[in-house]
């Protein structure tokens, strides 16, 4: 396999590969060990984009989130390889009890960079992200907070994630209007069974102003694999009923219907399909994948080297349209 390619974050000059690796599984899904393994082959392929969170995996019984930041901390440290990664993680979540242990107030963000740096063990962050929006915040605070964390060197560049339009434009006027850091990318939800979220406004919004989308879920959670069939056995767990639920319908089984004609037709498999549609977009920089083993990521990696045919992007394109409710 050839190494990732790479390509601008936005309209910034920073470098990212186009597939960026999602970290959320580390200490909750993945142990240590596989997680350093599953990282080592992520940046041996030329992989450079390693986005976390502070909430992970807070969920899951014994963990009081960090952890995910803590595991990828320790790699860094371990192989040297800091100045050649773009770390990313995010700030909104609850990380404890107190009043002021969630949202986007400067108190918290303030707070929360500090812990997220700490865990990571490194000096700055190459990019921080509001998690999702918090309504209960004026976002001239937010970004006034945002803005000094970038003046002091904490900081490079700043995004965020589950934004509506509205906010999203919101937030680049109120960066134009005070001369404040600007968001530099949006990580919206965003594959072929779940479109309209993205594609209704934010889209535009992204081509427009400039602004780099980086998805997260890009295979649905799984079910794009493929391993989500009618009449097919379930996979074990409450997660897998949930996205049975979610996107097993008429419309869910036509498209992994239609997946498997392209996926044999280009040769490959249906995640790497599903990922190369994608990559095909041009407002879209860099999907998020996550893996729980090596194996795993070794599917995922050669996506970037597919070139769908235009008549397969438009039978996709069909199969998943949405329309307007």
């Amino acid at each position: 396999m050839t190494p990732l390619p790479y390509t601008r974050l936005g309209r910034t000059g920073l470098q990212v590969s186009r597939l960026a690796l999602g970290t959320m599984q580390f200490g909750w899904t993945a142990d240590r060990a596989t997680s350093f393994a599953v990282l080592d082959a992520y940046r041996e392929a030329g992989g450079n984009l390693l986005d976390t969170a502070d909430i992970y995996s807070r969920w899951a019984d014994g963990n009081e989130g960090g952890v995910s930041e803590e595991i990828l901390g320790a790699w860094l440290a371990e192989r040297g390889c800091r100045n050649e990664m773009v770390v990313a993680t995010k700030v909104r979540g609850r990380m404890g009890e107190g009043p002021n242990d969630e949202g986007l107030s400067r108190s918290h963000i303030l707070d929360a960079v500090d812990a997220s740096l700490r865990r990571l063990g490194v000096d700055h962050l190459d990019l921080y992200q509001t998690h999702f929006f918090d309504a209960n915040t004026p976002i001239d605070e937010t970004l006034r907070a945002l803005d000094d964390l970038v003046r002091v060197g904490k900081v490079r560049y700043i995004g965020c994630s589950n934004y509506p339009a509205w906010r999203l434009v919101e937030s680049l006027w109120t960066s134009d209007k005070h001369d404040l850091a600007r968001f530099a990318c949006l990580q919206p939800h965003y594959n072929l069974a779940h479109r309209s979220e993205f594609e209704r406004e934010l889209a535009d919004v992204c081509e427009r102003y400039g602004i780099g989308v980086i998805p997260y879920s890009p295979l649905a959670g799984g079910f794009l694999t493929g391993k989500y069939r009618a009449n097919a056995d379930l996979p074990d767990g409450a997660r897998a009923q949930r996205i049975h639920d979610r996107y097993l319908d008429d419309r869910g089984i036509a498209l992994i219907e239609a997946l498997d004609e392209v996926a044999a037709a280009h040769a490959t498999t249906l995640p790497r399909a599903a990922l190369a549609w994608l990559l095909a977009r041009p407002v879209v920089t860099a999907p998020i994948v996550g893996a729980n083993t090596v194996a795993q990521l070794a599917d995922l990696l050669p996506a970037t080297e597919l070139t769908l045919t235009e008549e397969a992007i438009q039978r996709l394109d069909e199969v998943s349209a949405w329309r307007e409710a």
